[in-house]
């Protein structure tokens, strides 16, 4: 098998001329995320949830604005936000279906729902629907085992569930 390469070093960044990183993100973070962690780098993850949470994912220029403020080198910020998948490094839907695939979820039959939330949307993991409107994920774990199979829609775990169950998530998320 070959090795894929990029030309990382040269590639062009897309940025737009308002930062990502605001001067309120910054004082918030300094005032209240900062404080909790022995070094900078501790801070990071929840710093990328709290630039998750404000931009719906974490842009380049934003992982750049990131490391400046917490003064660790960018491929840092970029190989943290890349390992976890909760971070989304790319543009997702309005509403993000992430089904559990870890080995408990699997003997419980997790597969026949992913089957089918594809079938429904349309789309495979890590595809988003054509009207923005939902991105399906596959996750390895949720650490939710003792009700598997799960799922994470948006914010909320869905446990013990069905077909009939992520159908009445989505219906009441298409509405």
């Amino acid at each position: 098998m070959a090795w894929t390469v990029k030309p990382s070093a040269t590639m062009e960044i897309p940025r737009r001329s308002e930062p990502y990183v605001t001067d309120e993100m910054k004082r918030d973070w300094t005032e209240r995320i900062l404080p909790r962690y022995e070094t900078r780098l501790g801070a990071l993850m929840p710093i990328l949830h709290a630039t998750q949470h404000a931009w719906g994912w974490i842009t380049p220029q934003a992982m750049e604005e990131i490391a400046a403020f917490l003064e660790i080198d960018p491929s840092q910020v970029l190989d943290t936000a890349t390992f976890y998948e909760e971070f989304h490094t790319h543009p997702v839907g309005k509403h993000v279906i992430a089904i559990c695939q870890s080995i408990a979820c699997e003997a419980c039959g997790h597969q026949a729902i992913l089957d089918h939330v594809r079938g429904r949307l349309g789309i495979d993991p890590h595809e988003t629907t054509t009207d923005g409107k939902f991105t399906l994920m596959a996750l390895e774990c949720l650490g939710a085992c003792d009700t598997a199979p799960c799922a994470l829609v948006d914010d909320d775990r869905h446990d013990d569930l069905t077909i009939a169950a992520i159908d009445q998530v989505i219906d009441r998320l298409s509405t």
